[in-house]
């Protein structure tokens, strides 16, 4: 196989870049599963113990891009190579232009960006090659990085779901997120250069 000229990519920027995610990712989702901690972020619950079955069966039906649940499902590797977590865009709202985006970054590379690096390239991809409109998003009370991610990026905190999770042994609150297109080139210095 030839090798693979990256310097015209789209699905990456200097540190990061997106890719397909693939059956043999098992692994990588497996071990995740055992950060209770970030996965009470995520998910607002504690999961039931992993296994190689339900990783496997994860990977399956989400790699190569499957539109299983609604979700188009990406790795997050580094410039080394490195798988350093997994980002997708959900709850696409065709009629009215909204959707979502899920992340998790491993434990071993949370602190370097990669976070804001991959939302920020689905969000270039969900504005401009989509023609959406708004992403909407919530973070779970206390997730203080998430929250600084989203604000870095240019969400506005646009209200509070308050005690509509229980975990932990309380209801805790959502904090809810959203930023339109128009926000995001502004942002991004973009206002003029895209339609």
């Amino acid at each position: 196989m030839r090798e693979i000229d990256y310097s015209q990519y789209f699905w990456q920027d200097d540190k990061i870049r997106l890719r397909a995610l693939r059956e043999e990712d098992w692994e990588d989702h497996y071990y995740n599963r055992f950060d209770t901690p970030a996965r009470r972020l995520l998910e607002c619950a504690v999961e039931l113990p992993p296994t190689h079955v339900e990783a496997k069966s994860f990977t399956e039906n989400f790699s190569d891009f499957s539109l299983a649940k609604g979700r188009i499902m990406f790795t997050i590797v580094n410039m080394d190579g490195e798988n350093v977590g997994g980002v997708n865009l959900n709850s696409i709202d065709e009629r009215n232009g909204t959707f979502s985006i899920g992340i998790q970054i491993d434990r071993d590379h949370r602190g370097k960006g990669y976070g804001t690096r991959a939302v920020r390239i689905l969000l270039n991809y969900a504005f401009f090659e989509r023609r959406l409109n708004k992403f909407n998003d919530y973070v779970l009370q206390g997730n203080e990085p998430s929250a600084a991610m989203m604000r870095k990026l240019g969400c506005v905190q646009e209200g509070v779901r308050r005690q509509v999770i229980y975990t932990d042994g309380k209801y805790q609150d959502l904090i809810l997120f959203g930023l339109t297109k128009d926000e995001f080139m502004e942002k991004e210095g973009l206002v003029g250069s895209k339609g």
